[in-house]
This record gives structure tokens, C-alpha cells and sequence, in this order.
């Protein structure tokens, strides 16, 4: 039997008597979806939902059936986004009305609910895309946190707009109000935690939502339509399933989305905003394409730059926006760094999702592993080399990562983001060259400058601090923490997204203003005292 790295494939994928009980999951046939605060039975067309972690049988590998969801289309889609246009009622409906209190006791019911699924939403993550225990572990609980951040940093933001303001001869109070209708739509790499750092923030600040299910990691929400519907006002959280191409469309066309808060390629952002009908209208969060690239330089501290490398290249086997997709390499290092990373590389634990110590698992996209020898074979033929042990070994659904080297322009690993674990070193003579790279590269999210010394660096961070968002020194790309800015220039995104960002790109600033004369001080502080007005309060939020 052909092998990576002496692990044959029987090593990796199991007979199911060979997996553990307390990581196997049942089979779940959703028959509901949400719509209107109620759990809609589903009667019509169902799609069914397989594994990346295939099961030996008969016939070969064999994905493994995880269950099946519904297949809506856009008749009922429809219904979908005029159950969220009816719950937002122009601002004037029971969730946008309400209080921040309110609200944020609502979010804080959620994260209750929300807790009590986290072993059952773990062992599905690792089901359904293949992420780690430990990942997957990490991803519920950063979950978690970023929505207890969230409230906290709400809170904030409602004490510092708690107190009126005078200028001019005018008297005003300044908060932030909700937007409208949201469209959420996420990837599969982190189907709760990168969703969620849109759909909570826009949730809490008073917007309506319609929430597509992501294509992979679609069951790991089932346990959660229940905590959405006791947590929240009918109408305010409303689940899509389904086709993309066939219900999202009519529903961009309608032109009642007000926000489109998509994770995904800029190729399909930019089709979804030209469907709707007033484009000026429609204002977009967006978290799109990344082809971050590592500088490490002769001056490096090697083995840093091996271990971070790998961390940023391949956690999660490389399917992360925010992943080292390109290193370059200066020549006068470039045998000792790929020697010490091609072996570092080998030595990675490839299996399943449980296993202790794995750091190589299947991948969810069928059309991957073909993808990916697509583009090796690209660069092999242009005169590059897989250098690692087993590198690009591929069965199935698995693929073993590859070191390919040297990688230069005329190929595809140059330019296309590959998402998934092969790593292209490119060789270097003059640190121009990977500035010119980001200058003409159309995206533009993050770098990491391997370097000790620190003159080198500081010429490096000036201009790379006006190509990419953010320039991270001999440390992998990354998106936390969650309070720092996380954005992008170019085709990378739009709009910025932190606990505290998010907040703002979610809502818009109003403001109630009136003359300063005595009659409307009597008149304001009455509204005030009596708690007529939701918008209008100096109450104080601990």
C-alpha cells in the first residue's frame, strides 16, 4: 500500500468499531428550520451532509453520512427575508426598539442555552470539517468569549453615550442605532466563531437577521436553533438552507437586505452587491481572499521562523483567511530554512480529528485534494520540487502537506490562494522583491517579518504597514486577539471587525437635538425620569 511518511492510509481513516464511542455522533436528519421564532417543520427536498473522516468499506473510502438538512428554495426564502423585514418593521419592531438592557439580556439567555451544546457542537465540528479536538475545543469557548466581550464592550459603549451633550446652544444625546435587515453568510473553516463575529455584533445593536447556513459545519448549528428561539423576539434570527446560487439571489434582488456581512471570496462578494438594486443602500462587511505571505531573512532566528511558519502555514491544514500562504526565503539561508521546515513538516502527526497530538487531518472540500495536486503538479512542471517526505500524498479526503520549492511567478502557488497544507517557498536576493510582491498583489490583509535585526524590521514595517493591515514580527499571521482590529486593504475586506469595531460597523450614530431653552430641558428631562423613551436614558448599565 503506497504511504506519506510511512502512514498508510489505513493509518489514518478507521473502521467505525475502531472509533472511540465518546467521539461518535448520530446521525441528524434536520426536519426544521427557523422562521418567525418557530421551528418549521420541513416537508419538501433534503440534502445530505458527509464527513471528511471516510469509513473503509466494500467499495473503497467512503465519505461517512452525518444527516441531512433542508433543501429550500426560493419561493420559501422568500418568506425567510419578509418574516426579518416584518420583525425589523422599519426600525419600529419589538427587537430594534429595545433596550440596550434588554438586549443584552437576551444575548446573555443565548450563551446559556448555547453552553449547555458545547460537547455535542464540538464533536460535530470535528465531524463535519475535520478541525482538531483541541481546535474545535478552542473554537466553542473563543465563541463564547468573543459574545461576553461583545456585551461587555456594549455596555461600555452605552455608558459613554449615557449622558447628554451641549454645543452651540444645542442639546443632544448621540447612540448608536441599528442598521436594518442583515444577510449573514460565513465559511466552513470556522463556521461558529468567524459567523459569529458578525451575526452577534449585528444581532446586539438591534438588527434583524438572516442567517445562511454555512455549506460545511451547517449541522454543528442544529443545537443552537433552539437557543435562538428562546433567546430572542420572533422574527429575529431567521436560518437559510439551501443552494446559495438558487435563494440568495431573488433575495439580493429584492433589495430589502440592508447589510451584507459575508466571509468568503471577493469574486463571489462583489456578485452579490451588484444584485441589489440600490447599491448605496447596501453597506457591506466583508472578510474576503488573503494570500499572506512570510519574509524571513538572513537575519532570522531560524528555528523561530521554522515554528511559526508551520503554525501559520498548516493549523488547521492551512484553511484559515488569515494562513501563511507564500514564504519567501532570502538565498543566503534559503538551504539551511527549507531543510529544518521540510523536516519540522514531516514530523507533523497526521489522523483524526480526536487523536491526541494530530495536526493533519482530512479536508471537508471534495474538490480539494485534486485542486491541490493541480497546483503542485503546476509547479513541479515549472521546475519547482516537493521536498518533504510524503509531501502531497493525497487519498480521499486526506492530504498530506507539502513543502514546494522554489516557487517563483509563473505559477499558481505564486498567485492563488490554495487554502489547505501546501506551503510554497519562494527564494529571494533583494528585500524588494516581496514588497513588490504585496504591492501588486490584489489582496492585502497581513505579513510576518522574520528578522533580529531590528533596522531591517523597521524598513520592512514602514511599508508594509500601508499594504496590509497588519504586519506581524517573527510571529505567524493571525486574527486575534479579538479586541485588536481585524481588516484588510485591497480585495482583502471591507469594513473592520473587533469586539469593539464590529459593534460600530453594525449600527449607525443618532442623535436626538433640541434648542437649549428651558421648556425643552423641562420637556427632555421628563422623557428621561419617566422611561418614555428607549433611545432616550441616562441609565447606567453595571
Amino acid at each position: 500500500m503506497s504511504s506519506a511518511n510511512n502512514v498508510s492510509f489505513q493509518d489514518i481513516f478507521k473502521n467505525e468499531n475502531e472509533i472511540p464511542e465518546e467521539y461518535k455522533v448520530p446521525e441528524i436528519h434536520q426536519k426544521v428550520y427557523l422562521l418567525n421564532g418557530e421551528l418549521v417543520e420541513w416537508k419538501g427536498e433534503t440534502q445530505n451532509i458527509y464527513s471528511p473522516v471516510c469509513i473503509p468499506t466494500e467499495n473503497g473510502l467512503e465519505r461517512k453520512l452525518l444527516g441531512s438538512i433542508p433543501n429550500i428554495g426560493p419561493e420559501e426564502a422568500m418568506e425567510v427575508l419578509d418574516t426579518c423585514v416584518k420583525a425589523y418593521d422599519n426600525g419600529l419592531g419589538e427587537w430594534p426598539t429595545m433596550s440596550v438592557e434588554g438586549r443584552i439580556k437576551c444575548m446573555q439567555k443565548f450563551v446559556y442555552l448555547m453552553i449547555q451544546q458545547r460537547d455535542l457542537i464540538i464533536k460535530l465540528l470535528m465531524w463535519e470539517i475535520g478541525k482538531t479536538l483541541a481546535d474545535s475545543t478552542k473554537e466553542f469557548d473563543r465563541t463564547v468569549d468573543y459574545i461576553n466581550q461583545t456585551i461587555d464592550a456594549l455596555k461600555d459603549l452605552d455608558r459613554e453615550s449615557s449622558r447628554f451633550q451641549e454645543a452651540e446652544g444645542t442639546i443632544a444625546q448621540i447612540r448608536r442605532a441599528p442598521l436594518g435587515v442583515v444577510l449573514s453568510m460565513g465559511p466552513f473553516n470556522y463556521p461558529l466563531n468567524e459567523i459569529f463575529t458578525t451575526l452577534i455584533p449585528a444581532l446586539i445593536m438591534g438588527n434583524t437577521i438572516l442567517f445562511k447556513l454555512p455549506k460545511h459545519g451547517v449541522l454543528a448549528h442544529y443545537p443552537l436553533l433552539n437557543a435562538f428561539k428562546e433567546a430572542f423576539p420572533k422574527g429575529t434570527v431567521n436560518t437559510l438552507y439551501g443552494k446559495g446560487s438558487e435563494i440568495i439571489t431573488p433575495i439580493m434582488e429584492s433589495g430589502k437586505v440592508n447589510v451584507l456581512a459575508f466571509i468568503g471570496s471577493s469574486k463571489v462578494a462583489n456578485g452579490l452587491k451588484k444584485l441589489h438594486p440600490k447599491v448605496n443602500r447596501l453597506r457591506a462587511i466583508l472578510s474576503l481572499d488573503a494570500k499572506n505571505a512570510a519574509i524571513v531573512t538572513k537575519n532570522a532566528n531560524l528555528d523561530v521562523a521554522v515554528s511559526e511558519c508551520i503554525l501559520g502555514a498548516l493549523s488547521f491544514n492551512g484553511q484559515r483567511c488569515t494562513a501563511l500562504k507564500l514564504i519567501f526565503v532570502q538565498k543566503e539561508i534559503a538551504a539551511e530554512f527549507i531543510m529544518k521546515l521540510s523536516e519540522a513538516v514531516s514530523a507533523l502527526k497526521a489522523g483524526l480529528p480526536w487523536e491526541k497530538e494530530v495536526k493533519v487531518t482530512p479536508l471537508p472540500e471534495v474538490n480539494k485534494p485534486p485542486y491541490l495536486k493541480e497546483c503542485i503538479e503546476d509547479a513541479v512542471l515549472k521546475g519547482a520540487a516537493v521536498l518533504n517526505k510524503g509531501g502531497g500524498y493525497t487519498e480521499e479526503s486526506f492530504v498530506f502537506p507539502a513543502v514546494v520549492y522554489p516557487v517563483n511567478s509563473e505559477m499558481k502557488l505564486y498567485h492563488e490562494e490554495q487554502f489547505g497544507p501546501v506551503i510554497p517557498v519562494v527564494p529571494f536576493e533583494d528585500i524588494e522583491e516581496p514588497i513588490d510582491y504585496q504591492v501588486n498583489a490584489s489582496h492585502g490583509m497581513q505579513v510576518s517579518i522574520f528578522s533580529e535585526d531590528p533596522q531591517e524590521v523597521a524598513k520592512l514595517i514602514d511599508p508594509f504597514v500601508n499594504l496590509v493591515s497588519r504586519v506581524n514580527i517573527n510571529c505567524q499571521a493571525q486574527r486575534g486577539p479579538d479586541v485588536f482590529p481585524f481588516t484588510g486593504r485591497k480585495d482583502s475586506a471591507e469594513g473592520t471587525l473587533s469586539v469593539f469595531d464590529a459593534l460600530r460597523s453594525f449600527s449607525i450614530r443618532s442623535l436626538v437635538a433640541a434648542k437649549l431653552t428651558d421648556s425643552n430641558k423641562t420637556l427632555l428631562n421628563t422623557i428621561v425620569r419617566e422611561h418614555d423613551s428607549n433611545f432616550l436614558s441616562t441609565d447606567y448599565i453595571f
